[in-house]
């Protein structure tokens, strides 16, 4: 027996609870591994709240890091003592977690493995926002909303590294220090954001909005953009945004407009390793700033969630058997 989170019915932060369950068997093309940290993200709290739907009792999760202990048939490439970590695992809020070979990522050995279980969701999901969604290039002037959250804050720092022009939004000056930190060249406030952008930019307007907040930025996102600029809308923290009239894109510019997610750009072996390869990288020799708001005992799940749900941290937030 091992211990794990189960939540045996939809409800608040309480009904997380550290129970007894049974080992997970590891199976063809996939690897039992011993949890060294879980990542905490906000589609945790929507399961556990009914909002999504998923089977009860529940155990959550789908970031972690670890070490292989046991190997399934036709699995190479792998060997037990390997650190993985994953975005794509299950029941992650535990001692032990089985996931898919094709879907574990190789941690190098200067990357500690709380510093692993971090990365793969938030650090893919800023490395496909800025090489995929919309690639950035040297001189461009991008606009990230949420600059002080887990994914603004990998994002400024690598699009400093490609050479752009970061301004960001914040809510408070603790997340303005803190953006300003990772290197944000303009840090600048929700109210009138866009019209501050188009100031910045002698009115021309920015390249690219990475938009992860949703219903309450949208509007000024694409008023902030320049002629053919790019709007990517990867998130709704604020709430989702509601039905778009395509004519408002012509109106605004030719402007475009996409919502992408993480599944669709983790599509093989291949795009995985290019991903979570240059962001462990950049990690592990120090170009890469993560920052772990938060680290909880696995058996305080409920504090966890209670604190993102609250937003009382900043960056990722880990549990840790």
């Amino acid at each position: 027996m091992i211990n794990a989170i189960v939540a045996r019915e939809a409800g608040g932060p309480e009904v997380l609870s550290l129970t007894e369950v049974e080992k997970p068997q590891v199976g063809p093309g996939q690897l039992l591994v011993k949890v060294a940290a879980a990542g905490v993200n906000f589609i945790e709290t929507y399961q556990r709240r009914g909002i999504y739907n998923v089977p009860f009792p529940f155990t959550p999760g789908e970031e972690a890091s670890g070490t292989v202990e046991e190997i399934g048939g036709g699995v190479e490439g792998f060997a037990v003592g390997d650190r993985i970590a994953t975005a794509e695992g299950r029941r992650t809020y535990s001692e032990y977690m089985v996931v898919d070979a094709e879907k574990a990522l190789p941690v190098p050995e200067a990357l500690d493995l709380e510093t692993a279980a971090a990365l793969p969701l938030q650090g893919m999901t800023a490395h496909y926002l800025i090489n995929s969604s919309f690639r950035v290039e040297p001189g461009q002037t991008v606009l990230v909303h949420a600059g002080a959250g887990g994914v603004g804050l990998l994002l400024i720092q690598l699009l400093k590294a490609k050479g752009a022009r970061v301004i960001t939004t914040v809510s408070t000056d603790q997340k303005a220090a803190l953006a300003e930190g990772a290197g944000a060249d303009h840090v600048i406030r929700y109210s009138s954001f866009s019209e501050h952008v188009r100031e910045l930019t002698n009115g021309a307007g920015v390249d690219v909005v990475y938009d992860g907040v949703g219903r309450d930025t949208f509007d000024g996102s694409l008023g902030c953009l320049r002629v053919r600029g790019y709007l990517v809308l990867f998130g709704a923290a604020s709430g989702p945004v509601p039905p778009v009239d395509p004519q408002r894109l012509n109106a605004g510019g030719s402007l475009f407009l996409t919502r992408p997610t993480l599944k669709h750009h983790l599509l093989n072996p291949q795009e995985r390793l290019w991903r979570s390869s240059e962001i462990f990288s950049a990690a592990a020799d120090g170009s890469l700033t993560v920052r772990i708001g938060a680290t909880f005992p696995l058996a305080e799940a409920a504090d966890a969630h209670r604190a993102l749900e609250g937003r009382a941290t900043t960056g990722k937030v880990l549990l840790v058997p």
